[in-house]
């Protein structure tokens, strides 16, 4: 039976979604989640800036500021763009390739339970002793002696995160390369799967150093370790570079995905197909290669000397050039085009100027003697916000337009779409935009206070008016998802009407296995290819219709994070840290710490073994059952009315 046909309780939905390894299923979760810790980081952000409003200010503490500034930036980089992204990744992905779901679907599953229990763990820290409190990037040089669990639950609940986006990354790697349906050949992929092909491949680069310098911490903090504590022949650079080899890669893991989305919008809405496609893929891969060799340029004011610096302001500026590249072949496939404005296409716009300005003011930084009077000033939040912001949250807010109908089988509204569109752009750029003029009048970051009589009062007044206007913005677009819940199903292919690639060709909603027979690709744009030559059907297939393979559910995914959640604890508790001998963090006996440790990581790897033992072959949905689903899904589709075909 399809999903139209069934009828499920409260209950059956829940379990559904706790045990699935739908691709489709999946990216909603990511979506939910990605939201949530979205709010959170926001509202962490409104909460700064209401402090500074004004000078002298005492709306929140010193210590809180330090909270939310660590929390804000950590969730908004790692628990928040990373999942939003990896929810339209999952998404659209396999249906642009011509799959039924990724390579390895129980993967897929864990790698989002152990995002979800990893971001939870580490927001737990509020109600249990304090937040993290030294800066997103944690520098060893503030983390090792910060008294209370913060930087512990820092460290354990990115370590958890952190292995299930590796283990989606390289999921996406598989399922890219191996899966593609017959006639898709690389230099026929869709730029969003290219750019989720380079994104997954630097995940797979840049997480471990992460993973190594999150563990040096742990045994730094929990056993008495000196790796970087320069008292005791330790070295806190070291620290930096290994997280800053991650944490460059980084800012492209994230902003390649968003390039890739804008490529997919603006030929839809420019009627034109993307501009120089052959060097928009030769572009992204640079990227991809150029982005671990510039690591240093965070560190231009750390002593590593004029060479090396020479060294990464040359490579940060080179890697301006295929960036370049991308924003003209966009902006010529806007050129003589048939523009059709929607709210997709207005995210699409606005981000190109949005996004040139953080490049521009990041190029600006690769000049070192530059950077030492620019480094830790607000004109560097003023930059990576205008990248950040200007780049990826424009992309994800105009992607959700574009995909909620593939997704949802709904539609967002237009007209408070261009409302919520102008509220936060407008917003944005108040904000922003004069905080670089705030870092070059000498305003430092990451201060919680300032006095008066500098000239920084009304900028940082304006600041703060237009942080709450992005506020407001993210409610109207909250407001407009839950109105889409009660608006009529969209039922069709191809929402926009001049869809270019194989998703837009699926009429809405998709069949639990996506595509009855596996799609024969015949060129680049193959929606549109099939379109021109009168297809009605959208695609051809490249074999007859048969029996389909698909994955069973299963719940181990959960359990196994849920092991690792409850083993994280047990670290964190424990009796031998320097924190806890030094009585500034809670400690359990020893018993309680390896009875938690031994237990949850022998939950993680029961689970395992139970995995590698017992054979789970899927089932098959036989050529009949195929059959009886689409009559179904059709006799929905044109009445709107479930059940067709009982």
């Amino acid at each position: 039976m399809s999903s139209v046909a069934q009828k499920k309780g409260f209950g059956a939905h829940v379990w559904d979604f706790l045990t699935t390894v739908d691709h489709k299923k999946i990216a909603i979760l990511y979506l939910a989640a990605g939201t949530l810790f979205f709010a959170i980081a926001g509202f962490e952000a409104l909460l700064m800036r209401i402090q500074l409003m004004i000078p002298n200010n005492d709306f929140i503490s010193a210590g809180l500021f330090n909270e939310l500034l660590t929390m804000h930036g950590t969730t908004m980089l790692f628990l928040a763009a990373t999942p939003l992204l990896f929810a339209f990744m999952n998404a659209i992905v396999p249906l642009q390739i011509g799959a039924r779901d990724v390579a390895f679907p129980f993967l897929n599953s864990l790698g989002f339970w152990l995002f979800f229990l990893g971001a939870i763990f580490l927001h737990l820290s509020f109600f249990m002793g304090g937040a993290p409190d030294a800066g997103w990037t944690s520098y060893a040089s503030l983390s090792l002696y910060s008294p209370g669990h913060g930087i512990d639950f820092y460290v354990l609940g990115l370590q958890i995160s952190g292995a299930g986006t590796l283990i989606s990354g390289i999921n996406f790697i598989v399922t890219i390369i191996t899966m593609r349906a017959p006639g898709m050949t690389f230099m026929r992929m869709p730029l969003f799967t290219w750019t989720s092909l380079v994104s997954s491949t630097l995940i797979l680069f840049a997480f471990p150093p992460l993973t190594v310098g999150l563990f040096l911490m742990l045994v730094d903090r929990m056993f008495g370790a000196n790796f970087f504590d320069h008292t005791m022949g330790g070295n806190t650079i070291i620290w930096e570079h290994l997280f800053w080899i991650f944490g460059h890669p980084e800012v492209y893991i994230l902003v390649l995905p968003a390039f890739g989305l804008f490529s997919e919008i603006i030929p839809v809405f420019a009627r034109k197909r993307l501009f120089g496609y052959s060097s928009m893929v030769f572009a992204t891969i640079l990227i991809g290669f150029l982005g671990f060799m510039v690591w240093a340029h965070h560190m231009f004011t750390t002593g590593l000397g004029a060479t090396a610096n020479a060294i990464f302001a040359v490579a940060t500026m080179a890697i301006a050039v295929p960036t370049g590249m991308k924003v003209f072949n966009w902006i010529l496939t806007i050129w003589g085009g048939s523009i059709k404005v929607t709210v997709p296409m207005l995210y699409a716009l606005g981000f190109i100027p949005s996004f040139v300005a953080g490049g521009v003011t990041g190029v600006m930084q690769a000049t070192a003697p530059l950077d030492y009077q620019l480094h830790d000033s607000y004109f560097i939040v003023a930059h990576f916000h205008y990248v950040i912001v200007g780049g990826i949250v424009t992309a994800l807010f105009g992607s959700a337009h574009f995909y909620w109908p593939i997704m949802f089988n709904r539609t967002l509204n237009e007209k408070l779409g261009v409302l919520t569109f102008w509220v936060f752009f407008i917003g944005f750029h108040l904000t922003f935009f004069l905080q670089h003029f705030l870092g070059l009048m000498g305003m430092p970051r990451r201060v919680f206070t300032y006095m008066d009589g500098q000239g920084w009062d009304l900028y940082n007044m304006i600041s703060s008016v237009g942080a709450l206007m992005m506020g407001v913005g993210v409610i109207l677009l909250v407001i407009n998802v839950l109105l889409s819940i009660k608006s009529a199903p969209v039922n069709r292919r191809d929402y926009w009407g001049d869809g270019r690639s194989l998703e837009w060709a699926l009429e809405t909603p998709l069949p639990f296995y996506n595509f009855k027979q596996t799609p024969l690709i015949r060129g680049y744009d193959p929606y549109w290819i099939e379109k021109q030559e009168g297809n009605k059907e959208g695609m051809v297939y490249a074999e007859p219709l048969g029996d389909i393979h698909m994955p069973n559910n299963s719940i181990l995914p959960l359990l196994m994070s849920i092991g690792t959640f409850i083993a994280a604890f047990g670290a964190l508790y424990s009796p031998w840290g320097d924190q806890a001998i030094a009585g500034t963090a809670e400690s359990v006996s020893p018993a309680v710490s390896l009875a938690l440790l031994i237990g949850g990581l022998g939950l993680t790897v029961l689970c395992m073994i139970t995995r590698s033992v017992k054979d789970d072959f899927g089932y098959h949905v036989h050529v009949e059952e195929i059959e009886a689903i689409e009559k179904d899904l059709a006799h929905y589709r044109a009445t709107g009315k479930k059940g067709g075909n009982k």
